[in-house]
């Protein structure tokens, strides 16, 4: 053997028990032991945090790009919803006025976007927004983002009737209320902030929301509407007061809240809270104010979420253990949380100028996957049965043919100089020597940014590179290993995401 030979061949072995992530160590040398028993008590574990991906707005679920990335994602999620923006916005041409002033309908491209999201296994959640120009008591009234929605209230609450008995006609007439009354319809997005100029702003929002939901329910009470989609969990008691008190139509509550949101704007405190804990403190916050109103239980969909967007942190692989913290937080509390977003088809600022800008989305520019991509693809492996555990670092479940799937994770914020972590998974109520298998996000398995950087980081990715870049860094097939002696060891490096499946 050459010594060029060799030192592939060293290279490789050291690579292979980085990736397999097991040091042929005595287990007392792990900085922590974890008991993972199999007869544990169980409760439900529905995969709330993958049933609905947002997504830029809606003209652009029309382009391949866009469909390209909602399939990948959903097969690895399997998401059934998908969420944008601007269904209403000019570009889809839905509301016009003749030279006389009435009302022309025009519903070619909503019906396009969603046949197209049907024909794709996933159903729309309809955020109704934004205003349409000529229906806009401020034609001038445009949000700051590249593509100018209005943000205006109508000029005429009855044209707003009127359009909105349209749209929800329309929808029934093409796919049928059996299949309508299975989406949501969600009115307007974040109307606590510059999304909306109403004024007063709460109280000309729940106008807008009285009539939009009385609306809907004329043309079938089945429809399913809700609100009031603010931003940082804001106005919930309020909105539930009103609806009570006025006997309006609310079949769901939505909000958003990011991990970078700030504690004031979440809960109204200077209280230190760590961002990694803020999502899920805002879920509960949110719960226990529905639990406390007239309508204690209506279900909780989280429409807007990610973690902390520092040092372009969305494109690394924090993303995965930083979801998995928030899954193990958020357990029980919520319906739907629903990542923003599932694509960097997303224009807020206008086109991306180049991929791994810190974007929102699992795949970037070109359909490139991201570490997030394939954390996304390993916590949905996990079963829908939870077993009680107490730690902050695992979460433990029971799959469909009786063997358990564990996510296991090394969690360091962005900034942070972060240390391997080294656990030990005892586990009780299983064979001693049973065969696992582990797969693994870290820095050298799912993450694309050190090839993309040897590639010369191009601006626009040729169909080509894309291909590549995915190849190289797609995940292996999952490893086999023996326990010893009903153990364990593994060797997490910062912000690795470990899957563990131990058989039946």
């Amino acid at each position: 053997m050459t010594r060029r030979n060799s030192l592939r061949a060293a290279l490789a072995l050291i690579a292979l028990l980085a990736w397999v992530g097991v040091i042929l160590q005595p287990v007392a040398a792990a900085q922590g032991e974890i008991t993972i028993d199999a007869r544990a008590h169980t409760t439900p574990f529905p995969h709330f945090w993958e049933q609905m991906f947002g997504s830029g707005r809606a003209i652009l679920s029309l382009r391949e790009s866009y469909r390209d990335d909602l399939r990948a994602v959903k097969q690895v999620a399997d998401f059934r919803y998908v969420r944008f923006h601007a269904i209403l916005h000019d570009e889809l041409g839905v509301y016009n006025e003749d030279e006389h002033g009435n009302p022309v309908y025009n519903f070619s491209y909503v019906d396009q976007v969603y046949d197209r999201l049907l024909k794709s296994g996933v159903r729309p959640f309809v955020e109704i927004s934004f205003m349409p120009r000529k229906l806009a008591f401020n034609p001038d009234a445009l949000h700051p983002f590249w593509y100018k929605p209005n943000v205006s209230p109508p000029k005429s609450m009855e044209r707003w009737d009127a359009l909105m008995t349209h749209f929800a006609q329309n929808l029934v007439d093409r796919y049928g209320i059996d299949e309508v009354s299975k989406w949501y319809f969600e009115v307007w997005n974040e109307p606590n902030i510059d999304f909306w100029n109403g004024i007063p702003r709460q109280k000309s929002y729940f106008e807008l929301y009285a009539h939009t939901a009385r609306d809907l329910k004329s043309v079938s009470p089945r429809l399913r509407v809700g609100g009031p989609s603010t931003a940082a969990a804001a106005w919930i008691s309020d909105f539930l007061k009103f609806t009570a008190d006025n006997h309006i139509p609310v079949d769901f509550v939505s909000t958003h809240g990011y991990a970078d949101d700030s504690v004031q704007d979440l809960f109204g405190a200077n209280e230190d809270i760590p961002m990694d804990d803020r999502v899920c403190r805002a879920v509960a916050k949110v719960r226990h104010e529905i639990g406390t109103s007239a309508t204690p239980h209506l279900p909780l969909f989280w429409t807007e979420w990610n973690v902390q967007g520092m040092n372009e942190s969305r494109d690394t692989t924090f993303v995965g253990p930083a979801l998995a913290n928030t899954i193990r937080q958020c357990d029980g509390t919520v319906e739907m949380l629903s990542f923003w977003t599932f694509s960097d088809v997303f224009e807020e600022g206008g086109p991306i100028a180049k991929p791994f800008e810190g974007h929102f989305g699992l795949r970037a520019k070109g359909g490139i996957n991201k570490p997030s991509y394939y954390a996304y693809g390993l916590l949905h492996q996990l079963g829908d049965a939870r077993l009680e555990n107490p730690s902050k670092n695992v979460i433990v479940t029971k799959t469909a043919d009786g063997g358990l799937a564990i996510a296991a994770w090394n969690l360091v914020d962005p900034g942070e100089q972060g240390t391997t972590r080294r656990i030990a998974l005892a586990f009780l109520g299983v064979p001693p020597t049973s065969r696992v298998t582990l797969q693994q996000v870290d820095s050298e398995h799912g993450s694309v940014l050190k090839e993309y950087a040897a590639m010369g980081k191009p601006l626009d990715p040729t169909p080509d590179q894309v291909e590549q870049l995915n190849r190289e860094t797609a995940l292996p097939a999952p490893r086999q290993i023996a326990l010893e002696s009903g153990k364990l060891v593994l060797s997490l490096p910062p912000n690795a995401l470990a899957l563990i499946k131990v058989p039946r």
